[in-house]
């Protein structure tokens, strides 16, 4: 039996089509999901369009973001049943006995891989998941918007546990992208005071940002980050795909202030980290998550207190998956779902 899937086939910009690959078979402690919604993420775009700077085990189906329900379980699996509505975790092969696998911090163990670039993802029909990856979708919450819960948690992680917000910090978001603009929402959440900074190209974004109840900047963020009493922000989000930005982030960040960078930069830095050590800032590197990261996020979700409708920008079918991606590579939408 075969199924449709949205493979990466080589290390070549648009080396992605649709082809018919085999339906997976589960092993004993895997579940088989039938997909209903995967969300399009950069890396996504990334492994499209060839810029990636991460090993990918070719050819791949995509998808990293879905969420669905077990049409078939292992037969050590317990706790869970056929239909089951789920989303699932990213990190599909992990160490168990790796040090940060036992400390809860799988998403550290080197060697670690995730669906769509190290195992299949799920831009298709089925897709096989090892059980302890999974979590109940709310009743109530639709498949698109659980499908978002990977991106939400990687926000998450990067806001709440990687840096010290407290309410009423003044924060900096840099780079409007996906997971820019919910590292914002969050921030919000958290009662920070928050500015999402871009470029003329990100319009569209920003004003997501803006719905979200942020000040949206285009260009310098100096004057915002100035504004109160000239030391800088409390905070700075670093969540832009070039190295460059780090450097915007030490100089704007007050004495003692924080910086959380999540976003990837493959360029090499180029200037000068004295500003870290003079103005004896936190700097941390936030990447993934983990289990307790994916219960809280589902819970805010699901309450609606974290709102997704703003950065929803259209479902499409998995065939459409082209215009799905042409429309978040444009900058058009902020995320793209597609239906399997």
């Amino acid at each position: 039996m075969t199924q449709p899937a949205v493979v990466n086939f080589e290390n070549e910009p648009g080396a992605v089509e649709i082809r018919e690959v085999g339906r997976p078979e589960i092993g004993d402690e895997d579940a088989l999901l039938a997909v209903e919604a995967v969300s399009v993420c950069g890396s996504d775009l990334h492994q499209w369009k060839a810029m990636h700077s991460w090993p990918v085990n070719y050819p791949v189906i995509l998808g990293h973001e879905f969420g669905g329900v077990i049409a078939e379980l292992g037969k050590r699996v317990t706790g869970w049943k056929e239909g089951d509505r789920v989303v699932s975790e990213t990190a599909a092969i992990i160490d168990p006995d790796n040090p940060m696998s036992r400390r809860g911090l799988y998403n550290l163990d080197p060697t670690r891989k995730g669906f769509g670039y190290g195992v299949d993802g799920a831009m298709t029909r089925f897709v096989r998941v090892p059980a302890r990856c999974l979590h109940r979708i709310p009743e109530g919450l639709s498949f698109e918007k659980a499908a978002l819960t990977e991106p939400c948690c990687v926000a998450f992680n990067a806001v709440v546990n990687q840096s010290e917000i407290k309410p009423g910090d003044r924060v900096a978001v840099l780079g409007p992208g996906p997971i820019g603009l919910l590292c914002a929402a969050i921030a919000k959440l958290w009662g920070a005071q928050v500015a999402v900074v871009g470029l003329e190209s990100d319009s569209k974004r920003l004003r997501v940002a803006e719905m979200y109840g942020c000040e949206a900047i285009v260009g310098s963020p100096d004057e915002w980050a100035f504004a109160a009493d000239g030391l800088g922000v409390d905070g700075v989000v670093d969540a832009a795909g070039v190295s460059q930005t780090l450097k915007i982030a030490l100089q704007i960040v007050r004495p003692a202030g924080w910086i959380s960078k999540v976003g990837w930069g493959p360029q090499p830095l180029g200037f000068s980290l004295d500003p870290l050590v003079q103005k004896a800032i936190t700097l941390r590197g936030s990447f993934s998550h983990n289990w307790p990261i994916w219960e809280r996020v589902l819970d805010l979700i699901g309450t609606g207190q974290l709102d997704l409708d703003p950065v929803i920008g259209g479902v499409w079918s998995l065939q459409e998956w082209h215009d799905a991606f042409e429309s978040m590579h444009s900058g058009d939408i902020v995320k793209a779902v597609l239906k399997p």
